[in-house]
């Protein structure tokens, strides 16, 4: 009997210690169930469990269940959810506006240069996040923006005068200022509120998304979409520094390859999905997808940076935003 008691307190331990080391992470993000980054999330979750033996499991919350992206991330800040993959919250440090400062990239190479791996932008991120005592694990290219109108566009290559249309944008200095430049009217509103307003005619399109984001999130009131590559979104995938301290050193360093490889292969499809989920929107739903000429594009560029880029910089601090700038090139 003595022997069997000792078996079974040892079975016990042992059953115990299992669960003690297992982890189950919650993970937000923005989009819809089935979207294209919730599919690569659930993909993303299956080979963490995989690496790990079994040890972390990671449960996808998506459609902003857990909450709008900038609460999620205060709360990722201080351990009340684990994970998100989704954009810089610019509540926090409005220094973060620096990952959507619009028209800083030309081209999917130069966006690779500024947000991918060893990237000035990326990089500078990352260091945002940790003073919010949360760790970036991999950036996510999702796609140069663009403007999506539920009325005819006007004028849409010439950012030399207002058109009248009021657009929503997000809460966020960058974005709202380029809204004038280019001639709009902005209205920030929250991302959750931003369906309806368009459905009710309080504002007539939407900035501050792409493609993929206007299928996803807007398709019904999309009428028109104009690929003006306002700014190259980028999300990141983050974890609170609690809960991945949680985590063994083993899982730890599974769990961060795993989010490697994950940005990685994004970066091998960007730029082929952007041009996929163009043509849905004029292939599925009858957007009129407006085509706009190299000159048109560099005349909006020209215009954002000369008008919009002082006030932000001075925002995000000068001399801070200056130093990223001169990294970059620009």
């Amino acid at each position: 009997m003595k022997h069997f008691l000792t078996g079974t307190a040892a079975a016990a331990l042992m059953a115990i210690a299992s669960v003690a080391s297992a982890a189950e992470l919650k993970m937000s993000h923005v989009r819809p169930q089935d979207a294209t980054i919730d599919v690569e999330l659930r993909a993303f979750a299956g080979k963490v469990a995989e690496a790990t033996g079994g040890d972390v499991t990671i449960n996808i919350f998506p459609a902003s269940a857990l909450g709008d992206y900038t609460t999620v991330q205060e709360r990722v800040s201080v351990g009340a959810i684990d994970m998100a993959t989704q954009p810089a919250a610019t509540a926090a440090d409005r220094r973060m506006q620096i990952s959507s400062f619009p028209y800083l990239a030309n081209s999917w190479a130069d966006a690779r240069a500024i947000y991918g791996p060893d990237g000035p932008v990326r990089d500078v991120i990352a260091g945002l996040y940790a003073e919010q005592d949360i760790t970036m694990l991999a950036a996510y290219p999702v796609y140069f923006g663009g403007i999506s109108l539920n009325t005819d566009p006007v004028n849409p290559g010439d950012p030399s005068q207002s058109n009248g249309i009021k657009v929503r944008v997000p809460g966020i200095k960058s974005f709202q200022l380029t809204g004038e430049a280019l001639g709009y009217i902005p209205s920030p509103i929250p991302f959750s509120e931003a369906f309806t307003a368009i459905q009710t005619g309080v504002v007539d399109g939407v900035i501050g998304s792409g493609a993929e984001g206007y299928y996803a999130s807007f398709r019904d009131v999309t009428k028109a979409y104009i690929p003006a590559n306002t700014h190259f979104e980028v999300w990141y995938m983050i974890i609170s520094n609690g809960s991945l301290a949680e985590l063994d050193a083993e899982d730890q360093e599974a769990l961060k390859a795993a989010a490697a490889d994950f940005e990685a292969q994004r970066w091998t499809v960007a730029e082929a999905d952007q041009g996929k989920w163009e043509q849905r929107l004029a292939d599925e739903l009858g957007t009129n997808v407006v085509q706009l000429t190299d000159d048109q594009l560099a005349a909006m560029a020209a215009k954002v940076r000369e008008t919009v880029w002082p006030i932000v910089l001075e925002d995000v601090g000068a001399e801070w935003g200056q130093g990223i700038l001169d990294q970059i090139g620009k």
